[in-house]
């Protein structure tokens, strides 16, 4: 099954998150499929928190893909950010 997920990425104390198209049964930083976005929670300033492919994102949903709890609170984070 396909799943759209965060991989871990950055440095110790500073995490940088993408949000990636993978098969369930892989590891969370091991391979993906497509990558479609990215998060930084330590983001600051106007610095760009997330950033989502809205087309991708609806490309693999389409498909069958299932959000992470995680991916799906962001998701409506940005589309929030998006629509103001």
């Amino acid at each position: 099954m396909v799943v759209i997920r965060l991989s871990r990425g950055g440095a110790k104390k500073r995490p940088f998150f993408s949000i990636v198209a993978a098969d369930s049964r892989n590891r969370r930083d091991g391979r993906f499929i497509e990558r479609i976005g990215f998060y930084n929670p330590v983001a600051s300033g106007a610095e760009e928190s997330v950033r989502i492919a809205q087309d991708r994102l609806a490309y693999w949903q389409g498909n069958g893909a299932q959000l992470s709890p995680t991916v799906a609170r962001l998701v409506g984070v940005a589309g929030k950010k998006a629509a103001a």
